[in-house]
């Protein structure tokens, strides 16, 4: 297999659209994306969408044609990418392999999400179309309700306690008020955290990521394709997609995402490094306890430390300098591409809230009940 690059990335704000379909979010950071490269789009050989619920919310499929056509893009590979908050970024896993195998020269990934508007009990059903609807869906489980499961297992396990898994949303809204595109833009403090109303308990409103509507994208090209049209270009070092437990009761230990886990294995081999090589990462915060799980998981920190470990600043990997969902907002399937538009910036320099000599950068999105994850690494060689 060659080699596979991110040549160009593009961006929506995430927030509230009331006035923008999900169309037209796709196709502005598609277009963003191709523009950022450089690549002429009749190099772009393929479209992948990344969406879970266009279907259910907006009655709207064949995004993969629709955004092609929006785009310009005429006779390519078109499709749509379903794998719950994972569609974007298990559609950056399909595209390097193409350019990787040399079936394309370049690919188009572009992730997209319409999600406020809809009333509460529709929003919920569609949400819960990622849980086994034959077991815990009918039993009324939602992902509140699995990572407040979590939250209480780490607590028992490890006695991470509330004040460590609210330092998690403080630092995180913090990063945000730094970041243009982030819905999110206010700094809380753990007393607004701890003042919040409960969600599913111990989980509190602050501990959650908004609705979000967004789209963000994605060119990945071959290196020579890469460099010729845009540097400094970033190198997809490592890429995994996982299927991990798709219901509780297969788990072993729910504190342990076991998906995660061979992702992060996987990646690193590929990439030639460890956990502590990792500069900047972007982490799947659906939940605040979600990052401490991920971090752990992703061997940033023994199992069980994660808690203290944030609360108290002893990370050598910044986590979430685009301030993660729970600042930016989760447009679940245009997500995955918002975490390594974030990365490419930071290794390009250009983030808002840039980490000094970033070289190194992990995106780690998981979606449904960390049922299928995706762990990118990304390399500046220049």
């Amino acid at each position: 297999m060659g080699e596979a690059w991110i040549a160009g990335v593009g961006s929506t704000k995430f927030g509230r659209h009331p006035d923008r379909s999900l169309l037209e979010l796709a196709t502005e950071a598609g277009r963003a994306a191709i523009d950022d490269s450089g690549i002429p789009p009749e190099r772009i050989g393929a479209v992948f969408v990344g969406n879970l619920v266009s279907g259910i919310l907006t009655g709207q499929e064949l995004l993969g044609p629709l955004v092609a056509a929006n785009l310009g893009l005429r006779h390519v590979e078109a499709v749509k990418v379903e794998d719950a908050c994972a569609s974007s970024s298990a559609g950056v896993r399909l595209a390097s392999h193409m350019v990787g195998a040399e079936i394309h020269r370049a690919v188009l990934v572009v992730g997209a999400e319409r999600l406020t508007g809809a009333p509460r009990e529709v929003f919920t059903t569609s949400m819960t179309a990622a849980i086994d609807g034959d077991t815990e869906a009918a039993s009324g489980l939602t992902f509140p309700g699995f990572w407040a499961l979590v939250m209480r297992r780490h607590e028992h396990l490890y006695g991470t306690t509330r004040e460590q898994v609210s330092a998690v949303s403080v630092k995180n809204r913090g990063f945000g008020v730094r970041n243009p595109l982030a819905q999110f833009r206010e700094p809380v403090t753990a007393a607004d955290v701890l003042e919040s109303k409960p969600i599913a308990d111990p989980l509190l409103m602050l501990d959650c990521c908004p609705v979000t509507d967004g789209a963000a994208a994605v060119v990945v090209a071959s290196p020579k394709l890469a460099w010729r049209h845009n540097s400094p270009a970033v190198r997809i070092s490592g890429s995994a997609l996982v299927s991990g437990p798709p219901r509780v009761a297969d788990y072993d230990d729910v504190t342990v995402h076991d998906g995660t886990v061979v992702a992060a294995e996987r990646v690193y081999a590929a990439a030639g490094i460890g956990p502590e090589d990792v500069d900047v990462a972007e982490l799947h915060d659906c939940f605040s306890i979600a990052e401490i799980v991920d971090a752990e998981d992703l061997g940033f920190f023994p199992k069980g430390e994660g808690g203290p470990a944030i609360a108290e600043g002893r990370s050598r990997t910044v986590v979430n300098a685009s301030g993660g969902l729970l600042s930016k907002g989760h447009p679940t399937g245009a997500t995955g591409c918002g975490q390594l538009y974030e990365l490419a910036l930071q290794l390009r320099d250009e983030h808002p809230n840039q980490v000094p000599g970033a070289r190194v950068g992990l995106a780690h999105n998981g979606g449904g009940t960390t049922a299928a994850v995706t762990v990118h690494v990304l390399e500046r060689l220049s």
